[in-house]
């Protein structure tokens, strides 16, 4: 008998056929039991979940339209993000309240300088020795370079730099003061007359020396840069660089240490830490003088006796007269 393909009688299924039919009754089985236990995933369409997302939506719309009226009543407006530019305010050693006031309204700083610096909660001059009632804070405005955000009030300015003075006049300085029996705030208005008189590095301890030497024995200081400050302190200005009159030298001032005796009622200026080391620790030398050298070079000619200061202020001024009345100039390499 010939072997080939036998034909399914009519109406019989075969094996194939009713293997796919289990197949899809079992995939339907499974898809309506996923759906009844409610595991469908995220997008399975249940009525708990359309219930759901209805709710978060009208929380949604409802979070947006207070957020909305809450601007409007604000008058708020998105800013755009602004750029902000900062500018260095350099504050040279020796300068006083006044010309610090001219350099920050220079670079844009904004209200009164001269304001700001009569008193801060920051620093207290009495805690240094200052008699109550001091004027201002002159003497406590560290010199250095200051970042600022341009148009910063000067308020910020007085602030860093009392900080700047805390961090840097401290125990050692304190201490020294001390030993050499004058208080710290003494010891500040010292080195705001030497920072004012010193021309060059090396003169700065001798001239403190002078100061204390002349103290020491009741002879007045004889400075005329006390006397520069009073006159500009008097007119509110800080442009007096001309010669003082023979008027000036005799004014009725707390700060004539020609005609007063001892130290002047606060610091003339704003020292740097040069100057404040050279008041903390003064040469060792008896000088009871010093004037400018004939020479134009900046270094004072020191000494101990009148006779010979007198020799040397004849030097600088016969340089001065030779020179058409202006200070002599250096001719040294």
């Amino acid at each position: 008998m010939a072997r080939g393909n036998r034909s399914k009688p009519p109406g019989e299924r075969t094996e194939e056929e009713r293997e796919r039919d289990r197949e899809e009754r079992e995939h339907h089985h499974r898809l309506r039991a996923h759906r009844r236990d409610g595991h469908g995933g995220w997008f399975t369409v249940t009525p708990a979940r359309i219930g759901a997302l209805l709710v978060l939506a009208l929380v949604v719309a409802l979070g947006a339209v207070v957020l909305a009226r809450a601007l409007r009543s604000s008058g708020a407006r998105p800013r755009p993000t602004a750029i902000v530019r900062v500018v260095k305010v350099v504050i040279p050693e020796g300068e006083n309240r006044l010309q610090i006031a001219e350099i920050a309204k220079a670079e844009g700083l904004t209200g009164s300088y001269r304001k700001a610096a009569k008193r801060s909660p920051l620093l207290n001059p009495t805690t240094y020795g200052a008699l109550r009632g001091t004027p201002d804070l002159e003497g406590f405005l560290f010199p250095a370079t200051y970042e600022m955000d341009a148009g910063a009030p000067v308020s910020r300015l007085v602030a860093e730099q009392l900080t700047a003075f805390r961090e840097r006049f401290g125990h050692d300085e304190i201490k020294r003061a001390h030993e050499l029996h004058v208080t710290p705030y003494q010891l500040l208005t010292v080195a705001s007359m030497v920072e004012r008189e010193a021309q060059l590095p090396g003169d700065r301890a001798k001239i403190a020396a002078v100061i204390y030497n002349r103290l020491r024995i009741g002879m007045p200081l004889g400075i005329d840069a006390t006397l520069y400050y009073a006159v500009e302190e008097a007119r509110g200005i800080a442009t007096d660089t001309h010669e003082l009159t023979e008027s000036q030298l005799h004014i009725d001032s707390p700060y004539n240490t020609r005609t007063r005796h001892g130290l002047p009622p606060t610091p003339i200026s704003n020292p740097g830490m040069a100057s404040i080391e050279a008041a903390a620790h003064p040469a060792h030398v008896p000088y009871l003088y010093y004037v400018a050298g004939a020479d134009g070079c900046g270094e004072q000619v020191f000494s101990t006796t009148f006779a010979r200061f007198e020799r040397d202020a004849a030097a600088y001024d016969a340089a001065v007269k030779k020179n058409g009345g202006k200070p002599p100039v250096c001719k040294r390499k």
